[in-house]
């Protein structure tokens, strides 16, 4: 509504007579009346005479956003989500997810605070608080547990309630808990896990494997106790699964798990299984319409449409991280979308539908090296597999959630200028407001990065960078960083607090949700609320009960 600025006219003189004194003491003449005063002008409007509240960017953007969520319509009836994806992030802290949107942004030449990643479109977000049962700063095996579970337990217990002890196969008797996966398998709906690390690590191994040590990844791993009480390690546990007709997709690195001791793997490496079993043959075995992938080609070559049970192990150990990831030849690694549309395309064969758990496990391991570009850029690898996530499915009947499993000791501080390069040195804006040329430097005159960790190795400017880290000395503590190109792949953060390695933070993470029961995800929830939403969104238990 346009306004005008009222200005009153006001009269030069009054008609009031002013009093003089004379000298004979008469009274002077009445002066003349002055002239009236001219109006005043219309006062301008926002800008440029027009309606600030229709070209304010910023005002029309966060207008959009209420009308948008307005129209949000989420079917809360039980069972209604014929899929349920769950996307983890492990070590996916706000901090993370903040600073990878920045650079995300400023990769595609933004200023990159205005980005959002894919995830950060869905409609609903709230918090998770990650700690563990013995643990206010939690691991990964406690947290995916409660997840995948419904129960929260133990630091390094593997889909098993609390009342285990740590490493002893014994106190395991009663103590599993059924995972959603599994519950899946028993109800007919396809499942998958996709990890870019070992798929026998903690947060895949949760989805259906049962220990009270995440270590105990292959049958070399296990302590002379857990053999004698009859435990099994994680990848034998992956192979002997029997709920429903078997865990469809599996991919991920870890190859040296499943194979044994006397066999070379493409990359030349020799398994590590020492009681002879080829987990491998004995999968394609195991399974019709079955198929084994080594590397990206051998993946991209499959028929989806022929395969039913697909096993990927795309390394030794754990997948490249994403920057280093190859394409070519028998040591490339096909990227986290590329495993997310291939489960997808295989799983959504099934009518009664599916249930896939994707982790970007290695967005943690750069996070304990100090390594912030590589844990980055594994972040907006997450963000291009859920965008395939969004794109192959339907919000309608796919409940989609993106969350993290625990956070880490990872900063974003300083007052850099806006669109300040978010791996740089530190810029300010001048006394003008303009963005400083200047390093803004510390009470020593030295200046530092936007980005660093509260612990960990420390500084170190290598040729590759990641997990080359650990064979250098730690090196906490302030350097002079003036010809540093601290951008560089290759150079780790500093850290206050020297440690071998960077850890684990206990702050809450986020969780991005979309498709029925995604409102249920709103405000501050334990882990283990994950599950329950998606129980009650899919109706896991119910379909399981009733298919037995």
């Amino acid at each position: 509504m346009k306004k005008h600025l009222l200005v009153l006219s006001l009269a030069a003189a009054l008609g009031l007579g002013l009093t003089a004194c004379g000298s004979d003491g008469d009274t002077g003449a009445a002066g003349s009346n002055g002239s009236n005063g001219t109006d005043g002008v219309d006062g301008s409007d926002g800008s440029n005479g027009t309606d600030w509240t229709n070209v304010n960017a910023w005002f029309v953007d966060g207008q959009n956003r209420v009308a948008n969520a307005q129209s949000l319509t989420i079917n809360n009836e039980a069972g209604k989500a014929k899929n349920v994806i769950l996307f983890v992030g492990d070590g996916m802290g706000v901090s993370t997810v903040t600073a990878a949107r920045i650079l995300d942004g400023q990769l595609k030449g933004q200023l990159g605070e205005e980005n959002s990643l894919s995830f950060e479109t869905l409609p609903y977000a709230g918090l998770a608080k990650t700690y563990n049962v013995d643990g206010q700063t939690p691991d990964s095996a406690g947290t995916m547990t409660a997840m995948v579970t419904g129960v929260k337990t133990d630091v390094g217990v593997i889909s098993q309630a609390q009342g285990v002890t740590r490493g002893n196969c014994e106190s395991t008797s009663g103590q599993n808990l059924m995972t959603a996966v599994e519950l899946a398998s028993i109800a007919g709906l396809s499942t998958g896990v996709v990890s870019t690390a070992r798929v026998t690590h903690a947060t895949p191994a949760a989805t259906y494997a049962h220990v009270p040590e995440r270590n105990w990844e292959n049958d070399s791993d296990l302590p002379d106790e857990a053999v004698t009480y009859g435990c099994k390690d994680i990848a034998a546990q992956l192979l002997d699964y029997q709920y429903g007709a078997g865990i469809n997709v599996v991919m991920g690195g870890g190859r040296r798990n499943f194979i044994p001791s006397t066999m070379t793997d493409p990359e030349g490496k020799s398994g590590r299984r020492s009681d002879g079993r080829d987990l491998t043959s004995e999968w394609t075995t195991k399974y019709v319409n079955s198929a084994y992938a080594q590397d990206r080609d051998q993946l991209l070559a499959i028929d989806a449409a022929a395969t039913d049970h697909l096993l990927g192990l795309f390394n030794s150990s754990h997948m490249d991280y994403d920057y280093d990831r190859t394409e070519d030849g028998v040591t490339g690694e096909p990227s986290l979308a590329e495993m997310t549309a291939k489960s997808i395309d295989i799983l959504k064969k099934n009518d009664k539908g599916f249930v896939l758990i994707v982790e970007a496990g290695r967005i943690d391991h750069a996070h304990h090296a100090g390594n912030a570009a590589r844990a980055l850029h594994d972040t907006i690898a997450l963000s291009e597999a859920v965008r395939v996530a969004m794109e192959k499915t339907s919000a309608s009947d796919t409940l989609l959630m993106v969350t993290a499993d625990h956070s880490h000791v990872f900063t974003i501080a300083g007052y850099p200028t806006r669109g300040n390069p978010i791996l740089g040195l530190v810029k300010g804006n001048d006394a003008n407001g303009a963005p400083s040329v200047l390093n803004s430097t510390d009470n020593n005159g030295l200046p530092y990065t936007t980005v660093g960790y509260t612990n960990g190795r420390g500084f170190a400017n290598l040729a590759m960078g990641g997990d080359e880290r650990y064979g250098y000395d730690i090196q906490a503590g302030r350097v002079d960083l003036n010809y540093v190109d601290t951008q560089s792949a290759g150079f780790h953060q500093e850290a206050l607090i020297p440690l071998s390695s960077e850890t684990h933070a206990g702050e809450d993470v986020a969780i991005f949700a979309s498709g029925p029961g995604s409102h249920l995800l709103q405000g501050t929830v334990e882990q283990n609320h994950i599950f329950h939403v998606m129980n009650h969104a899919a109706g896991l238990v119910n379909q399981a009960q009733a298919a037995q």
